[in-house]
């Protein structure tokens, strides 16, 4: 076995390994979402598309603090 094929069978395990990474990261955003308590990713994602002065924040938080 060469050093070639050796490198070649590297590059396909790693990148096998970060599809897997990839996936499992996607699917774990997503059942955490479906979860009452999840955050929804998706809402974060708007915050770049949508950043004028006049855009309504992600999570709206009032100013005056009870006691």
């Amino acid at each position: 076995m060469d050093i070639a094929q050796l490198q070649a069978y590297g590059y396909f395990a790693l990148v096998l390994f970060l599809v897997i990474g990839l996936y499992g990261y996607i699917y774990h955003l997503y059942t955490k979402r479906k979860d009452a308590d999840g955050v929804d990713y998706e809402k974060y994602s708007n915050m770049a598309l949508h950043d004028d002065i006049d855009d309504t924040p992600v999570l709206s938080k009032s100013d005056d603090k009870e006691k």
